[in-house]
């Protein structure tokens, strides 16, 4: 069985590539959790990339000359609107890139359509990708337990929410690691003392997730924590369906804003939220989408731009503490009045 890498640019059915013996990777987990991310970066402007095009296609490119990757699976809508051009110029140097699109419409039969198509590609049998989604789907049930433990029983950080959640796409490469990995993480976080939470301010984080290194660290603090990390949970496939073309028209994040924002009301009652930091990638168009979420949301929403792989600026930090105070007099003033 070939155990070489597929790389992808966002998430696609994992299920087929386990299906067919590959090792999925995430350009993106891969990019961003190497301490040296911001020399990919670089080596991307080296090589030709505008510094105007979005540090995450810039990322994945030059990291792409740190891997041995057999083939490519470049997301050309549902995603990024630069993937196109990466997968044009990856083709250009001899790689392999195979190109695959969300229906804009969420279309059952445009999304089948996909599924099979890329399925035939990789040669596997639907028999094989349906037994690879039961033992995907087993993880994801674990991943949902470590999301309630985050959210409901406040004994997991947003910081290692975030992490094991985004992990989910291509769970780090070998499923069953991740498994013994996410197994040793809810025995640990499970036997941890319970906090209360009656005065804590409880963030939702929107949008994908932060360039920045340090973020979680620098924002969670006693009586501040994310309880919802929006296109993290969403990696994660949190809605198992029984088939898999019902699960990625479920998965929210390569689909329209209005979409999304179903999922982001539903959760902000369910988990209590005080108010949301929306991320924005700088030169993304999902930046525009921020008109509309603050249009629709009934909580304070704080939007962050971030560029580079790189710490937190003072101007930004300014910002969150500002925000955090404003929702802690908020906070103070409902609770003295009863509400």
């Amino acid at each position: 069985m070939d155990a070489g890498a597929i790389g992808f640019t966002t998430s696609i059915p994992i299920e087929i590539l386990v299906a067919a013996g590959r090792r999925p990777v995430d350009l993106n987990n891969a990019f961003i959790s190497r301490p040296e991310a911001h020399t990919f970066v670089r080596e991307a402007e080296k090589r030709g990339f505008p510094s105007t095009c979005c540090a995450w296609m810039r990322g994945i490119y030059g990291v792409l000359t740190a891997l041995d990757i057999d083939e490519i699976i470049a997301v050309v809508r549902g995603d990024c609107s630069q993937t196109q051009a990466l997968m044009e110029v990856l083709q250009m140097e001899g790689a392999r890139v195979y190109p695959f699109a969300y229906p804009y419409d969420r279309s059952p039969d445009a999304i089948r359509a996909e599924i099979e198509r890329l399925r035939e590609h990789f040669g596997v049998e639907r028999k094989a990708v349906e037994e690879a989604k039961r033992a995907l789907d087993r993880i994801r049930k674990k991943l949902n337990r470590l999301d309630l433990l985050t959210w409901r029983d406040n004994l997991v950080s947003g910081e290692e929410n975030h992490a094991f959640l985004v992990a989910g796409s291509d769970m780090k490469g070998d499923p069953a690691a991740f498994e013994r990995e996410v197994d040793t993480f809810l025995e640990i976080a499970e036997q941890r003392d319970r906090r209360p939470d009656t005065e804590e301010i409880r963030l939702g984080y929107l949008g994908v997730p932060p360039i920045w290194q340090g973020f979680y660290e620098r924002l969670e603090r006693p009586g501040v924590r994310i309880v919802f990390n929006e296109i993290q949970r969403q990696f994660s496939m949190p809605y198992l369906a029984p088939t898999l073309e019902e699960q990625y028209l479920l998965f929210t994040y390569p689909y329209d804003i209005f979409f999304r924002l179903e999922d982001i009301r539903r959760e902000a009652v369910r988990r209590r939220l005080d108010g949301f930091i929306h991320y924005a990638q700088t030169f993304c168009f999902r930046q525009i989408e921020d008109k509309i979420l603050r249009h629709s949301l009934s909580k304070p929403v704080l939007t962050l731009e971030g560029d580079r792989p790189e710490s937190l600026d003072a101007r930004t930090e300014t910002r969150i503490d500002a925000f955090v105070e404003m929702l802690q007099r908020e906070k103070r003033t409902s609770l003295a009045a009863g509400e």
